[in-house]
């Protein structure tokens, strides 16, 4: 039978396995199955060639019962509802393992920003951020950046919902730039917080992370930053880093600086001087210690899992693993870091951001790292004993945590 790859459905499907094995009330699992609310809007925006361009855009507010909805806003050419859908959901487990007050949302627009000038993604930032701002806020859902969204397009948005409403809110959007009431630690916050979950599964596993090798599939903001720390604050030799246009290998460690700086140049990681260039599918099957999925979703799936070297595998990505590639791999004993643990360095932190916003006072990098270092790592640790517990793999684990206290906060709301 051909495997299912539309994330919803495997969002779901995941849920279906957690609601089993915690015989959740079926009225409950089926509230929980489907988001609360979501809306579809086009965004028209004017080219620079005087032309107008009309954009699909989504907001997808999951759950709110334990707090506003919060979750990135994608720009993709190959963005669908779909997709929305099911990172909102992982956002609402997402927030729910790592026991902070927020739910899950989520959102995107169908574009192609390579293609926009400077200009034309501020129009289309601002135009969003008309068709969603009675529906967000502090209290409501707060957005954030995601790919192809950055702390400058925050700004935007944020310029834009404050303009629109008249009132000074920094912390209706997170991800901003400092100088917008952003928070220190946040660029590197999903990387970093994904690290500290190597830290704790290496330890689990018997490895030495000083001198372990990885490779990381996916260059963006959080592949980099998990190059650079994982290197400069661990000892993590990465032998393979890969982008959009493929990969690069070399056996004895690729320098962070060296590549982020053929990269600036070129736009590329491929064709870097001293390397092989390699394909995607070639870097996930390496012989490897940990193994970062850190680009899109069902990047490992029943086709390849079986290939799979690595005895971790860490999820910066969301969803980057298939229901049966779990299985493979679990089966193979290779230790799953879930996507909507591992990757939640980045929620955590703009957590603390609405925090800093809310009373006007702001943290050094190093506080919100040991706070994220606390925050994540109780979570892991959560998880961890939820598996040994309940004799279950640890994604299965981390959705048995974050459906619990989900459904918890549902059930005392007297919604369901």
């Amino acid at each position: 039978m051909k495997e299912n790859l539309n994330p919803f459905a495997i969002a779901q499907a995941q849920l279906d396995e957690a609601a089993e094995v915690l015989q959740l009330d079926p009225d409950m699992h089926a509230f929980l199955r489907e988001p609360m609310r979501e809306f579809h809007f086009t965004i028209p925006v004017r080219m620079d060639d005087g032309t107008t361009r009309t954009f699909q855009g989504f907001r997808v507010q999951y759950n709110d019962a334990r707090g506003p909805a919060k979750g990135g806003i994608r720009f993709h050419p190959d963005e669908t509802i779909d997709t929305v859908r099911a990172l909102a959901a992982w956002m609402t487990w997402k927030t729910a393992v790592s026991d902070i007050p927020l739910g899950g949302g989520k959102g995107g627009v169908i574009c192609n920003p390579r293609e926009m000038s400077q200009d034309e993604l501020e129009r289309l930032s601002r135009g969003y951020m008309r068709n969603i701002a009675r529906y967000v806020g502090i209290t409501q859902d707060v957005p954030a950046p995601d790919v192809h969204t950055n702390p400058r397009i925050m700004a935007w948005m944020l310029d834009e919902y404050e303009t629109i409403t008249g009132k000074r809110e920094p912390g209706v959007i997170t991800g901003k730039p400092l100088e917008l009431g952003g928070s220190a630690g946040r660029t590197p916050a999903t990387a970093m917080g994904g690290l500290f979950t190597i830290r704790e599964a290496a330890k689990l596993k018997g490895l030495d992370l000083n001198g372990a090798t990885a490779a990381i599939q996916g260059y963006g903001n959080v592949g980099s930053y998990a190059h650079i720390l994982g290197q400069k604050e661990f000892g993590i030799k990465v032998v393979a880093v890969s982008d959009e246009f493929g990969g690069i290998y070399n056996t004895n460690g690729l320098d962070c600086d060296v590549i982020l700086d053929h990269q600036r140049k070129t736009g590329k990681v491929i064709n870097c001087p001293g390397t092989e260039n390699i394909t995607n599918s070639e870097l996930l099957e390496l012989e490897v210690d940990i193994l970062i999925p850190g680009a899109i979703e069902n990047q490992l799936t029943s086709q390849n899992a079986n290939n799979v070297k690595a005895k971790i595998v860490a999820e910066l990505a969301n969803g980057p693993t298939t229901p049966e590639a779990d299985n493979i791999l679990n089966d193979k004993g290779i230790y799953i870091i879930p996507d909507f643990l591992c990757n939640a360095g980045g929620v955590i932190v703009s957590y603390f951001e609405m925090v800093q916003n809310g009373y006007q006072y702001y943290w050094d990098e190093s506080m919100v790292h040991d706070r994220l270092d606390r925050k994540i790592t109780t979570a892991f640790h959560a998880v961890h004993q939820m598996s040994q517990t309940k004799n279950v793999d640890t994604r299965v684990a981390a959705y048995l945590v974050a459906v619990n206290r989900v459904a918890e906060a549902v059930r005392l709301r007297g919604w369901v």
